[in-house]
Formats: structure tokens, sequence, C-alpha cells
């Protein structure tokens, strides 16, 4: 049987060429892939939540995926209905989301894999949401450089776009590509499982569930139809002209001002250069010059153009047609807008997208000594209005930051990590944001509310909190005030920080953002400490071999938080702190013996 990587090769060559795909159900019967996707899914936080069923990663072994490919080989294996809740949001209402089966999301795994490798060399460069390498940033990376000049912006949103896409349209959109009735046929038997709701089963007759593994490509795949016709269709149809034609007052005023120098006449020569700085050295409203871009982050889009409004307004619903007539999906009427780029702010992936505009704003032009209007143009990436008021709303209690009774039970290097953790995701989020600055009134928000949980904690006062935790810290050659916690630990000092993150502008692309920090990707090497751990099939408490599967537990942290100060600590407690991993092989007599707190055989009994 072939390894991930080369099944996984395979397929990416042949979505390169635009091979369709036949006979690619028989790759879903590699334990190796298997083996790839269980160790992907494994870490995830939601690994041990329930489905309908008591199905989770809890109990892994070879047994269990040996089952599956059998099931898959003889197309006996079926989909269960999901376990749907609501999660509230942030505008009002609720979101369903769907929590499947470990088993379930393991199949899925394995099918996006082999999916994602066939068809991600065959997006458009436009498309960013979902995609390995690509996240938020790289999307607005692209937009401040593709988007200089514009004149409108048209936002999109589609309207329930997960919940609505058509289960008819996307498996002809794959049926295009994938030769394969069994594959088409397990995918379709995934979208129509059903989901149980106040244990009430519901069936599925469009849209793809929210929480599945599979569904975000899925997505993809449907809503690529749109990118192409974007890039194929209306671009080239509302884009011409090399370059603006040239403003001929601009260039009479040059005429003078050459005039008016070779006179010495100085205060003439300044009063022509104010008055020329005024005015566009090119026609912004040259008939023959129309730019279109695009821009895709899941179902958000934002388009950007130069020409008249009324163009936009066409571009707008002809986007709205094909996304009815093709693709079985409505815009949302109030989140679809046509921006004034200059005079207004467009909303997109959290950041508040518009144009400078500043006439007096003069700087050389780069390699010369030529000075000109150096922003006018260019991309303004901000934080919303009344956004870092939102969030310091959580600290505050009136006007006052208040401490936090939830963080009381924890340590003092826990409360400033949480603190910590929580200010760096924001100050990095908004790293391409020109009011960056502006952050730093969430910083001391959070930095008061921090120090009163501590002298809450410790019943002292907050300048004592500063007495006992003030020190300094170094970043990228410059010394911050900051607060330190000293933690000991086996291979020496840990410190814990609170501050030292500059809230300097950083330009987009400068400083590339790694949207998908901590998640390696197994895809082409399944040989990993778990994995290798797992196939040698030895219990690692009592050494018993053969018939072992996998002890998963949710955190390291609240296993120690839980047998802390305890002289007497089991077995298998001692081994995975010894060890600090979240998983221990064992066997199936003291998986048993762990679940039901009773007292483990000994090593080599």
């Amino acid at each position: 049987m072939q390894k991930a990587e080369q099944i996984l090769q395979a397929m990416c060559k042949m979505g390169e060429k635009r091979t369709p795909l036949t006979r690619v159900y028989r790759s879903l019967f590699s334990e190796d892939l298997f083996l790839a996707a269980y160790d992907k899914i494994a870490r995830n936080r939601g690994a041990l939540t329930a489905g309908t069923e008591n199905d989770t990663v809890d109990g892994m072994n070879l047994a269990r995926i040996q089952k599956i490919i059998e099931q898959l080989r003889n197309e006996q294996f079926r989909f269960h209905p999901t376990r749907r809740i609501r999660i509230p949001k942030k505008s009002g209402g609720t979101r369903p989301l769907g929590l499947p089966n470990f088993t379930d999301k393991l199949v899925q795994e394995v099918m996006r894999m082999v999916l994602e490798a066939y068809y991600e060399p065959r997006f458009r460069d436009c498309s960013h949401g979902f995609r390995p390498g690509r996240g938020c940033h790289t999307a607005l990376t692209n937009l401040h450089s593709k988007f200089k000049g514009a004149a409108w912006f048209i936002e999109g949103d589609i309207r329930g776009c997960f919940d609505n896409i058509d289960h008819e349209t996307l498996m002809a959109i794959l049926a295009r590509d994938i030769q394969d009735g069994r594959l088409l046929n397990l995918i379709r038997m995934g979208l129509e499982a059903g989901y149980m709701e106040n244990w009430q089963y519901n069936r599925t007759y469009s849209g793809t569930p929210q929480g599945g593994i599979l569904s975000p490509l899925l997505a993809n795949i449907y809503l690529n139809e749109l990118d192409a016709y974007i890039e194929d269709v209306l671009i080239p149809q509302f884009t011409r002209g090399k370059r603006r034609a040239p403003n001929l007052e601009y260039y009479r005023l040059g005429y003078y001002i050459k005039c008016a120098r070779e006179a010495g006449d100085q205060k003439q020569l300044k009063e022509l250069e104010q008055e020329r700085r005024t005015i566009p050295s090119q026609n912004v409203n040259d008939p023959d010059f129309r730019r279109l871009q695009y821009i895709r982050y899941a179902d958000d889009f934002i388009l950007s153009f130069i020409g008249p409004k009324s163009e936009a307004e066409t571009i707008k619903t002809a986007i709205g047609v094909f996304l009815k007539e093709q693709m079985h999906l409505e815009l949302s009427a109030s989140k679809t807008l046509i921006t004034h780029t200059r005079t207004e702010h467009a909303r997109f992936l959290g950041y508040d997208i518009s144009v400078y505009h500043a006439d007096d704003k003069i700087s050389p032009r780069t390699g010369t000594l030529t000075k000109t209007r150096s922003v006018n143009g260019c991309i303004r990436l901000g934080i919303p209005y009344g956004k870092v008021d939102e969030l310091t709303r959580r600290y505050l209690r009136g006007e006052k930051p208040i401490h936090e009774a939830g963080l009381l039970a924890f340590s003092d290097g826990q409360i400033m990590d949480v603190y910590q953790q929580r200010f760096r995701g924001v100050a990095e989020y908004y790293k391409y944001a020109a009011d960056r600055r502006a952050l730093g009134k969430l910083k001391y928000v959070m930095e008061v509310a921090f120090t009163k949980t501590l002298a809450n904690k410790h019943k002292t006062s907050v300048a004592k909190i500063y007495q006992k935790y003030g020190g300094k810290r170094t970043v990228n050659g410059y010394t911050y005030k900051a607060l330190v916690v000293e933690v000991p630990t086996k291979n020496g000092t840990r410190y814990i920080y609170w501050g030292g993150i500059p809230l300097k502008i950083i330009k987009p692309g400068l400083e590339p953002i790694d949207d998908n920090m901590g998640r390696r990707n197994v895809a082409f090497s399944s040989r990993t400490d778990l994995i290798q751990r797992l196939q040698a099939n030895e219990c690692e408490i009592c050494g018993t071999q053969g018939f072992c599967e996998v002890h998963h537990i949710h955190k390291l942290a609240d296993l120690k938080n839980r047998w802390r100060g305890r002289k007497v600590k089991p077995d298998w407690v001692i081994r995975m702190i010894a060890m600090q991993r979240k998983t221990l092989v064992v066997c199936e007599k003291c998986h048993v013996a762990i679940h039901g707190g009773k007292q483990l055989p000994n090593r080599n009994m």
C-alpha cells in the first residue's frame, strides 16, 4: 500500500495537470493516510467532544482504523447525523454548529487531504480562506498592493453561504473533475447525513455543515466558480486602457512653473506649485481607463473598481444575478455595499479599508530627489471605529477596570500568561493597521485589570504588585518596562511577561504573519512521536504487547492541577507528566482501570 506522501503528491500532480480523478476511492484504503489524519486532528480541542454517540478520539487504536477501511472497501461505511448546537453571534441571533462523531471526522479528514491535494493547485490566487499557507493577513497584504488608486469598493457578503450551498450544483461541479462514483457517493452521503438538534433528527437538503472538517474545502470548491466568473468574465469586461490619460491642466501649470523658475519669480513659483499640488496629474474621469480587482476570504469578498459608480452598480448586479441563477445563493442586501474609497470605509476581515488622499504629504520619489505626493491612492488599513472601546469593555465595570474573579484560582504566572496572550492576539491581528497605536488604551486597561486581579488574589495593593514583579524586557533591540514572573522548571527558570509588545506600524508584506502557527502539515509526514508509539503497540504502563489504544486528555495542565500536592499519584499520571504528553498508549485492561480509577497492574506482570 502506498504511503500518505506518495498518494498526496500524485493527487497534487494530477491537479496541476487538470487530469480528472479516476479510481481515487482506492486511496482511502491506506492505513498510513488514516494515521496522518488521526495525528492531525487528535490534538484539536474538539477531539474529545462527543457527537450523537459516545465516539471520541479516546481509545484510538489500529484495529479501529482497519475496521473503517474494511467498511469503506465494502462500501458499508455510513456517516452519522451530527449533533447541532447553537452559538451566539455578535450581531445577534445564533449560528448553528455541527459536532460530528470522531470516526466521521477521521474519514472526513482523509477525504479532505486527498481532495485538497488535488484542488489546491487549481484554486485562484484571489482566494485566501481555509487554504494552507494563506489566511486573513495574506488577503490583506494582497489587497494592500492590488487595490491602489481605487475609486469604489464593492463589499460582498453571501447570505447564509454554508447553509445554502446547493447539493446538486456542488455534486455537478465535483463530477466534472472526479470520475469515481464511489467517492462521489461517499461525499453525497456526508452532505445528506442530517443532524440531531434537541434529540430530534432533521434531514439536510442543502448546505455543508458548519463544524465539519470537509465543509470549508467543499465551500471553496463551490465558490471557486464565483472566482472564475469574476476573473474570467467581469474583470476583462470592466478593465481597459494601459494608463489614464494625462490631465492637461496639470501640465499647463507645469509649463507656467517652468517659466516662473527661469524668470526667478519665487513668489509666483510657490503659488503655482501649491495650486498644481491640488489637482491630479492624470484624468481621473478618463472614459478609456477602467480597473477591477477582486479578493475573497471564505464567503466574504471585496472588489475595487476604478470607474464611475454606475458601472460599479452594474458589477454588483451582475454578481448577484450569477450567484442566484448559477449557484442558487443570494447576496446579503445589508452587507453588500458600494463604498466611496476616499470619503468612506469598507469593512473587510475586521479592518476598515479606505484610500489615502493628502495633497500635503510630500516625499522624495524612490531613487530620485524629485518630491511627489507620496500617499495619494495608497490603501489604508485601520482598526474599525469603536473597536478598541468594545475590546476594553470586557475589563471594565462602569468606567473603571476591575479584577477578573474567574482567574483568582490560577497561579500568578498563569494569570499573567492569559492576559499577555489575549493582548498579543489582538496586537498581532491588527499588525497592519495604520492606527495600531490606538491599542495602547486597551493595553492600559488590561494592565490595570491584570494587576488588580493579582492584588485581589494576594490581598495586597497594586503598588506592591508592581514592586514585586516590575522588570524590563528587550525586544528587537528595544527595552520596554514589563512585569515578569519567574517560574522554576526542571530545565531551569521560565520567564512569563506582561508587556514588551511593540505597537509599531508594519507595512503589509514586510513581516508576514503565519496564520497557521502551531499547526504542522502532517499530510506528507505521518511518522510523528504519537504515531510511532501507537504502531509500537506496547502498553506504556504494564508493557503488554498488542491490542493497545491511546488514552487522551484535554490538557496536561489540568492533569497537573488535579494531582498537585498529592503524595500518591497513579502510575499513569506520573508517566504522562514525565513524558509531557497528552496521550498515553495503554492496553485495554489498563485503559479501563484508568477510567474506573482502579489500581493499575505492575509492569511486565
